[in-house]
Parts: structure tokens; sequence; C-alpha cells
């Protein structure tokens, strides 16, 4: 089972295109849309929705992937319920990065002040990063991620990573380490 969170952009076509792309590694691609706008909510529901998707399902390497703000979330999802996770392009200041298109952006600086210590040491994920993103300066990502997690590079791909393809034995390799 891949749990997939899209970005800031919910309704996106890619998010589609993304998730048919992810049933090359597992025929189990299941959604997890959340508002977006309220942070507090988002977790919250977030974490219950991935518990209840885990118990509904018999897969013994469950995977949550996340794209922009989604990779925010299932860094910390991902922690909070060992999942193994994949980040890219991940939004890691949404409280910098969204402020002025959410609502309550502080929500994600509490949030982060109340995240386990050196989480990310204790965390099983890795992250994709492209090197022509529009939106968040990967170079800060990378500088902040890569004492942590394996980082790959993509020349290719903007913010919003539509084209999976080439990552996915990658993606699967890991998968099928959980």
């Amino acid at each position: 089972m891949i749990l997939y969170l899209h970005g800031f952009d919910a309704t996106s076509l890619g998010n589609h295109e993304k998730m048919r792309q992810l049933q090359f590694i597992d025929d189990d691609v299941r959604l997890l849309s959340y508002s977006t706008q309220h942070p507090k909510n988002d977790m919250q529901y977030l974490l219950n929705e991935v518990v209840k998707q885990i118990k509904l399902s018999d897969d013994k390497s469950p995977l949550i992937i996340g794209v922009g703000l989604g990779a925010y979330w299932a860094e910390r999802i991902g922690f909070l319920t060992g999942l193994r996770s994949v980040l890219i392009n991940p939004n890691l200041r949404p409280e910098l990065t969204m402020n002025g298109r959410i609502d309550r952006p502080e929500e994600y600086a509490d949030i982060a002040n109340k995240c386990v210590h050196e989480f990310r040491s204790k965390n099983k994920a890795m992250c994709i990063l492209s090197r022509h993103d529009e939106v968040m300066d990967n170079l800060q990502s990378y500088d902040v991620l890569s004492d942590y997690y394996d980082i790959i590079w993509d020349e290719h791909q903007s913010h919003k990573f539509s084209a999976l393809g080439v990552h996915l034995p990658v993606i699967k390799s890991f998968k099928d380490q959980g």
C-alpha cells in the first residue's frame, strides 16, 4: 500500500498522474486528501486516516509519499506511525512559505515546536529534490535533510514533479526494505 499526500494544489491533475505512476510499484495506491488550510486539523485528520488505512491493509511494508506540502506531512506522519516515507520537494517551513495563502500559518511553527527532538534521526525516509524547483530552494532543503536521509537529485522535474518514472525503482526498493 502506498499512501499519497498531495501538495498545496489539491486539485491538480498531476496528483492523479503521480498516483497512476505509483501503481507500477504497488496496485494499492490511496489518496489521502486534506484541507491544506488548517494545519492542526490536517495533522489530526491525517494521523487518524493513516492509522485507519494501515489497519485496513495487510501490506507488511506500507509507504507514505508526499509532494511539497504533502511531503511536510509525510515526514511527520511517517515518523508518528513508523511508516517509511518518501519526501518529494518538501515544504519544510510552511509557516514562512505559505504565509498569506493559508489560515493560521503559525500553527505550523507550533507543530514543529512539539515534534520530538531530533525526530529526523529516528525517521525512515528518503528525499527526492528537483534542481529546477521554481517554488522551494532545494539547496536549503538539502542542507537541512542530508544528515538524516538519502537525497536523490532530479535534473529535469519542476516543483510539482509530474514524472516519477525514473525514480520508481529506487522508491520500490526503499518500500521493500520496510
